[in-house]
């Protein structure tokens, strides 16, 4: 199979396995991240985007702590505003919501961990590893919010604008994260450092 081919037959896999993890009921919520982080780490191996790193970068896992703080209070502040100005009727319920998936004092907190651990590497190694890096071939750093839009528009399905949104903001930081942070250590550390913050040591709602 050519090179797109294959890169075209991965992305249908994951598109596909995050349609059934927002779809699945709440219950079977955790089991379905596993599942779709996983398919997004065997599109990347079979991409040949998950590769061991040679060593630790100590810039690029500075730049994943700064963006994940940067991003942080983005979002303490958007919250904020939120229930500050409610646009379109919104409140921060709709952010708690989605913290409860993971969050919820029925899932101890190692699987808590677990679930963000998988999160940040399936994410990473996919939509950074493997879209970004060949996107930014030709669109440079323009290639971090085409990858955001793409992961916010399969966010629709949803139907709660504030993860759609959240998605994009997200996203955007890690991928600009990626890009300036020379590779995935910087991203990773980012995402996993801020789903750490934002879903277990304080969530902003």
């Amino acid at each position: 199979m050519s090179p797109s081919g294959r890169l075209a037959l991965g992305l249908a896999a994951v598109v596909a396995a995050m349609v059934v993890l927002f779809a699945v009921p709440a219950g079977y919520f955790v089991a379905a991240t596993f599942a779709a982080t996983a398919v997004m780490m065997a599109g990347a191996y079979a991409l040949g985007a998950l590769r061991p790193p040679k060593r630790l970068g100590l810039f690029a896992l500075a730049a994943g702590v700064v963006s994940a703080v940067a991003l942080y209070l983005v979002f303490y502040l958007g919250a904020a505003a939120i229930d500050a100005f409610h646009p379109l009727g919104i409140t921060s319920a709709s952010e708690s919501s989605i913290y409860s998936l993971i969050s919820s004092p029925s899932n101890p907190l190692p699987l808590q961990v677990g679930i963000l651990l998988f999160d940040a590497a399936g994410y990473e190694s996919f939509f950074r590893g493997v879209l970004q890096s060949r996107l930014s071939k030709r669109m440079g750093v323009g290639a971090a919010p085409a990858v955001a839009l793409l992961d916010a528009a399969l966010h629709i399905v949803t139907l709660n604008p504030v993860w759609v949104v959240a998605t994009f903001v997200t996203d955007l930081v890690w991928g600009v994260t990626y890009h300036y942070g020379r590779g995935t250590q910087a991203s990773f550390a980012s995402h996993f450092l801020w789903d750490l913050a934002i879903f277990i040591v304080r969530p902003v709602v």
